[in-house]
């Protein structure tokens, strides 16, 4: 084994010993056996209380808004306690978030977790229509949403009760609201009210296309969250340990760029409740430009940027060409999406005091999985890296079940505290994706003797779009609606910028007359902007079918990228 590879798996050892910080035991949850960290806080409402340990620094900074961590929890209690009071909130109780990235979001997520309610963060590119399904999942009642949002939310208010909570100016909206500012006014000075909650209760239900149509409610205890948040610490704290840190890196203050949507596990763990423990700022940016990201590095002093891979691509352009002083940012992090290996060098060469680094991880791990950073990121472009510790297992199992050795391709499996425990309202797919406490990611992958994780491939009909994942059966199931529609396949094309592209080949019934503008015209009340097929191939002959009877995507998808490699 590399020796720093050997040196850092020695620190880990050290740190997760008995009586030390991780200390790490075995522990039976859900009658499944797990490495489990002793020290783990009970809930995330006590985890938030560190924030108290930052009070005076710098917490969410957002276009002319600025708030300390003591501000941030300040406000989070005041909310949790209109949450309680106002609307009747009680542990259990699903309150969902729908708003662009903003200061509100992450109050109201701490409110409703500390107070044992489940927070249930919906995708905010959603239509009305996916709405309509995600509140009828949900049970979601009570909403904090921005304007955007509370206008697509209208025609349903009604239909499920629901009752908002508007955060950014609203108006002029017939719909019914409280803006979120007066609920903080007429609270002002409340505390945290007093729920006793249990590593095992319910802290979140967060929304996962998969390959089965419908998104899916990945629900997950404090236990599961608090796992995955202790697991990166400790990777932190012995990166630092092995490369003999103690200062800030460079000199400056840990501030991150928020870049992606908290809606997702890496934006509102990995940044956000992450930055809740080691005290870093966040800044969030109103919408993703790589000039503006540049502007705000050198403004705030950013250290941490992490984007899908394409905004670093875009940065990494940006930033060959611009005189700003970026001599901050120390750690350029990507993931959602593969990173092409030739982006590795680019970003190393352009960013000459900072590491590049990708990791690995879902919605059904609270984004727990692998990390590669750093110079083994440089020697191993190619792969997503190795397990975080100290408690995920990997495992690459071969078509009959079994475990297969390194180097050979099957696949991937993960099995961690940090798991979700199912899909909300799904037993079948749940008893079908989490198998004897492990994971099945649908991912084809391979490991190599040192343990790093190489991804070639996936089981699942699903796209990957710029770090968006997207269902084929849903596209499918959009398109079919159309009258002149006989057959569709959905399967996703390369693309340089977005790493994945939504492309349909369609047979129309015959005399039918339809072209691709009408079709995406015709689909966008029922899917969100990123669903709509980029390219729509018309065919006159059936779609190819293998031996049992199912269309032969591989083909098409082999047959149409092809095509549009000699455009």
């Amino acid at each position: 084994m590399n020796p720093e590879l050997q040196k850092f798996d020695e620190v880990v050892a050290g740190l997760t010993a008995p009586g030390q910080q991780f200390a790490l035991e075995d522990r039976v949850i859900g009658g499944i056996e797990y490495r489990h960290y002793s020290a783990i806080p009970a809930n995330l409402g006590q985890y938030f209380l560190q924030m108290q340990r930052h009070a005076d620094k710098d917490f969410i900074v957002y276009l002319e808004e600025r708030y300390t961590f003591a501000q941030a929890y300040a406000h989070s209690a005041e909310f949790a306690t209109a949450l309680v009071e106002r609307f009747g909130v009680r542990k259990g109780d699903r309150v969902a978030i729908l708003s662009r990235n903003n200061p509100q979001w992450m109050m109201a997520f701490i409110a409703i977790t500390s107070i044992g309610a489940v927070a249930v963060p919906m995708n905010a590119w959603w239509t009305t229509e996916e709405l309509d399904y995600g509140f009828g999942d949900s049970g979601a009642r009570v909403v904090v949403a921005d304007r955007a949002r509370i206008e697509r939310l209208a025609p349903i208010v009604d239909k499920y009760e629901l009752q908002l909570v508007s955060v950014d100016n609203c108006a002029g909206i017939a719909t019914r609201h409280t803006p979120f500012a007066e609920l903080l006014a007429a609270f002002h000075g409340a505390t945290m009210p007093a729920v006793e909650v249990v590593p095992e209760d319910y802290a979140t239900i967060m929304y996962t296309s998969g390959s089965t149509g419908h998104p899916k409610g990945a629900l997950s205890s404090h236990r599961g969250i608090l796992s995955a948040l202790y697991s990166w610490i400790l990777m932190g704290v012995a990166t630092k340990l092995v490369a003999g840190e103690s200062a800030p890196v460079h000199g400056f203050p840990a501030a991150g760029l928020l870049t992606i949507p908290l809606f997702h596990c890496t934006a509102s763990h990995s940044a956000f409740m992450l930055s809740v423990v080691i005290g870093r700022k966040l800044v969030i940016m109103y919408k993703w430009d790589p000039q503006e990201a540049l502007r705000l590095i050198e403004q705030e002093r950013i250290t941490w940027f992490n984007g899908v891979p394409t905004m670093s691509a875009e940065l990494q352009a940006a930033a060959a060409t611009s005189d700003r002083d970026i001599s901050s940012l120390a750690e350029i992090m990507a993931g959602g999406a593969a990173r092409p290996p030739d982006q590795v060098g680019k970003i190393s060469g352009t960013f000459k005091r900072a590491s590049p680094g990708i990791g690995y991880g879902l919605t059904e791990t609270n984004a727990l999985g692998a990390v590669n950073a750093g110079a083994f990121y440089v020697a191993n472009p190619g792969s997503t890296g190795r397990a975080v510790p100290a408690v995920t297992q990997f495992r690459i199992l071969g078509e009959a079940g079994v475990s297969l050795p390194a180097g050979e391709r099957g696949e991937v499996c993960m099995k961690s505290p940090a798991n979700v425990v199912g899909y909300w309202n799904k037993p079948e797919a749940t008893a079908e994706a989490f198998i004897d406490g492990w994971f099945h990611t649908g991912d084809v992958g391979y490991m190599d003797e040192d343990g790093f994780l190489y991804i070639v491939d996936r089981i699942k009909e699903i796209i990957i779009r710029g770090g968006e994942n997207i269902s084929c059966l849903e596209v499918e199931a959009a398109i079919y609606l159309h009258p002149d529609v006989s057959e569709v396949a959905v399967f996703g094309l390369p693309d340089e910028r977005l790493g994945e592209i939504v492309g349909a080949a369609v047979v129309l019934r015959e005399g039918a007359v339809l072209d691709a503008q009408a079709l995406r015209e015709y689909v966008t009340p029922h899917l969100a902007g990123f669903k709509i097929p980029a390219e729509v191939f018309f065919r006159t002959e059936p779609l190819p079918r293998i031996a049992s009877g199912k269309i032969f995507k591989r083909q098409l998808k082999a047959d149409y990228a092809a095509e549009l490699a000699n455009r």
